[in-house]
């Protein structure tokens, strides 16, 4: 049986993968985190593509891509791993 990974956790991994990279350009690393029952693990290495946005009251480089160059998720229930079917292009949907 197969952990389906629901929307809100996809905006979850969204939100502390796009505070991971920052303002930077790559990123290569680990996000672990409890989600309800679960225990969340992302490994990735991304590459990312900024795109600049124009407002009235400035300006701001924001992510509008990110391209997998590795990555793997994991989730745990009761210390027992479960296989889940992440999608890293449904990730990039949130970002």
């Amino acid at each position: 049986m197969s952990y389906s990974v629901p929307s809100e956790l996809y905006r979850e991994v969204a939100l502390r993968l796009s505070e991971a990279i920052g303002s930077g350009g790559y990123f290569s690393g680990t996000l672990a985190f409890a989600w309800g029952e679960a225990e969340c693990r992302l490994t990735a290495s991304v590459i990312v593509y900024r795109q600049r946005i124009f407002a009235p009251d400035g300006q701001a480089d924001v992510i509008s891509r990110l391209v997998p160059v590795w990555w793997e998720f994991h989730t745990a229930f009761d210390g027992v791993e479960q296989l889940n079917d992440f999608s890293f292009e449904e990730l990039g949907a949130w970002i």
